[in-house]
């Protein structure tokens, strides 16, 4: 099993910029891809960023170029740095780790909050 523990998240005004933090422990040898879902209320939870145990990143179109991914494989820890934050960026945001099996782990989610 993999435990993800997720820091970070808070209110910000428009145009700011906020940080989130994801620890897994566990089995984290068994993961192949971190990821940052985000739900908004009355939306379904989306793939915001992902990074492979490689080093890959993948970007939901509506963050690109505002939103970094980024890990370090020491800390089994990955971030999401979040620039030029719009009120639309407002959700729970929820760490996830895929493993090479079936198995897919979440975190509690931590809640953004974009004022405008």
């Amino acid at each position: 099993q993999v435990q993800l523990v997720e820091s970070g998240g808070g209110l910000v005004q428009a145009g700011g910029s906020l940080g989130l933090s994801c620890v897994a422990s566990g089995a984290v040898a068994r993961i192949r891809r971190m990821g940052w879902y985000r739900q908004a209320p009355g939306k379904q939870r989306e793939l915001v960023a992902a990074i492979t145990t490689g080093g890959t990143t993948s970007y939901v179109d509506s963050v690109k170029g505002r939103f970094t991914i980024s890990r370090d494989n020491a800390k089994n820890t990955v971030y999401l740095h979040m620039n030029s934050l719009k009120s639309e960026d407002t959700a729970v945001y929820y760490c996830n780790a895929a493993t090479y099996t079936t198995a897919d782990y979440w975190g509690q989610g931590t809640q953004v909050t974009v004022s405008s």
